[in-house]
């Protein structure tokens, strides 16, 4: 328990860490800067995906909130003589677009890649691509041998990739649909339910656990308050490492590469999160080596 916290306590420091040299470098920098960021620093995932750019851009960057920006970014990516812009999430990206396309615009924070036809442009989403829960699933939790994936039709297209006789989709486009269908399961190991927060409402979610728990069938959420709430695990985008992706395409276009010619990329590396106290409930064994993976562990 005690290591829990203490992890947990790290954890938060070393954001707020991140936070200030943010701050910091932003406020006390009057260069101009070849690569900017559009992002809420009080937000932790955006100061950790900032912290991986600065791993591996060797250019000046400046950050600036989208508040502070909107309306006037191409005025303000003049001034700074910038090349490239970092757009962390969607009302960064729609300024983004914004933009001629003399500007290579990168950009994260959202579950899915939007639509864009802009050319020089390119980025990262974080929903986790479900050959990664199968991957998961099939080396740490043999018992798992038929996992059902539920999802609207356009993450089904965007984060399947895998073809498994063991996993079966299933494709619906309303929250009752999606209920429907998960009352319907009774050959599925666990259930996997893909990132759309319209179908995954609150009062959805509820009864999906409630489900989850008479029949014994684990949920893979999407978030670690997914674990939190009683789902088995779930498997969440790493900041930091979209963050060095992030600074190695902005570094390689500001050489001249096209990295528009890039297509949006799921995340590579990825924290665990685990809920023990559900896996002891359903009888579910819990490898010591898939404890050692997890970023945290809920007990």
């Amino acid at each position: 328990m005690f290591g829990g916290i203490i992890k947990k306590e790290t954890k938060r420091l070393q954001v707020l860490l991140l936070t200030f040299a943010v701050s910091l470098s932003f406020a006390s920098s009057s260069e101009s800067a070849e690569v900017i960021v559009i992002g809420d620093t009080q937000l932790a995932p955006v100061v950790n995906i900032i912290s991986g750019i600065r791993e591996q851009l060797d250019s000046s960057l400046k950050i600036y909130s989208p508040a502070d920006i909107r309306g006037r970014l191409q005025d303000v990516a003049i001034k700074e003589n910038s090349k490239v812009v970092i757009a962390l999430g969607k009302e960064a990206i729609g300024d983004a677009m914004l933009l001629p396309t003399t500007y290579t615009v990168i950009y994260d924070l959202v579950v899915t890649p939007p639509s864009i036809s802009r050319p020089n442009t390119t980025g990262f989403y974080m929903a986790t691509p479900v050959k990664e829960y199968v991957s998961i699933t099939r080396r740490y939790l043999p018992s798992v041998k038929q996992l059902a994936v539920i999802g609207s039709p356009a993450l089904m297209k965007t984060l399947e990739g895998t073809e498994d006789s063991h996993v079966e989709l299933f494709k619906v486009r309303s929250s009752f649909e999606l209920l429907e269908t998960v009352k319907r399961l009774n050959a599925a190991d666990a259930i996997l339910l893909l990132p759309d927060v319209s179908l995954l409402t609150a009062t959805v979610m509820e009864e999906i656990y409630l489900f989850s728990f008479r029949r014994g069938i684990p949920i893979l959420g999407i978030s670690e308050k997914n674990v939190r709430q009683g789902a088995l695990l779930a498997l969440v985008f790493d900041p930091v490492s979209v963050g060095r992706h992030i600074g190695e395409n902005a570094s390689n276009a500001i050489k001249g590469m096209d990295v528009g010619k890039i297509p949006p990329s799921p995340p590579q590396k990825f924290e665990l999160y685990l809920n023990a106290e559900t896996a002891k409930k359903m009888g579910i064994s819990l490898s010591s080596d898939l404890l050692r993976k997890a970023t945290k562990v809920y007990q």
